[in-house]
């Protein structure tokens, strides 16, 4: 748990697979949003009670069963549903899988809130940028705040997300990699979807230095090292 005048950020691992969800909110107002709630909403709400906190907006980087709830290799994963039957709130994705995130977690229409690059959310005094970051889903989005940005499984410490599932392009990875999350400050501290390292956060400077997908100069240098040929 980490909070400081203007921020509240709580990560924690869940499940079988190692994901991260995440509570963030504003200390003053105690308006909160959870991110990638799946595998365990009752334990995500304890959470936000323990700290004092309402959440009030359920964020979504990505429509997979393990961050957002569904069906997955035989097992049935609870997620943002469930936590709609506990919490008024809205389920927030990018508009490119809003119908995919709404057939895989069971969603209908007036649940979701489909956002675009550069869209924000208020929570208080605390303001979230949504970050478009196709490669691995269509709809992949980061999460941008104080300095602080949710990278779901666009970037791990020092690896990134798969390219090789339905939906994914390595293209599009590259240049949100390269260009998108590049681009920001190197103090951004970077928070993944899933503790797939032993560190738990990095910062896109350090990530700049040692993760080897941010660091190809081209294109075809990227797709090569990633076993495609550029289409």
């Amino acid at each position: 748990m980490a909070e400081a005048e203007r921020l509240v950020l709580h990560q924690a691992q869940v499940g079988p697979m190692a994901n991260f969800v995440y509570l963030i909110g504003d200390p003053v107002t105690r308006k909160a949003a959870v991110i990638d709630p799946a595998w365990d909403v009752d334990k995500v709400i304890e959470w936000a009670e323990r700290y004092g906190m309402e959440i009030e907006h359920i964020l979504i980087t990505h429509y997979h069963p393990d961050h957002l709830g569904g069906s997955m290799m035989g097992m049935t994963i609870e997620g943002a549903a469930r936590m709609l039957e506990r919490v008024k709130a809205k389920v927030y994705v990018n508009k490119a899988e809003a119908e995919g995130a709404r057939k895989v977690a069971g969603l209908s229409d007036s649940d979701l809130v489909k956002m675009d690059a550069g869209d924000t959310l208020k929570l208080g005094d605390l303001t979230v940028t949504f970050l478009h970051t196709p490669g691995h889903t269509p709809g992949s989005q980061c999460f941008l705040f104080e300095g602080n940005l949710i990278s779901g499984d666009t970037l791990f410490v020092n690896s990134c997300g798969r390219v090789d599932l339905p939906g994914s392009d390595p293209e599009a990875m590259y240049f949100s990699l390269n260009r998108t999350l590049r681009s920001l400050p190197d103090t951004t501290v970077v928070y993944p979807g899933h503790a797939y390292s032993s560190e738990s956060s990095t910062t896109i400077g350090a990530q700049k230095r040692t993760n080897m997908y941010m660091r190809f100069p081209t294109l075809d240098d990227f797709l090569d090292a990633m076993g495609y040929a550029r289409r």
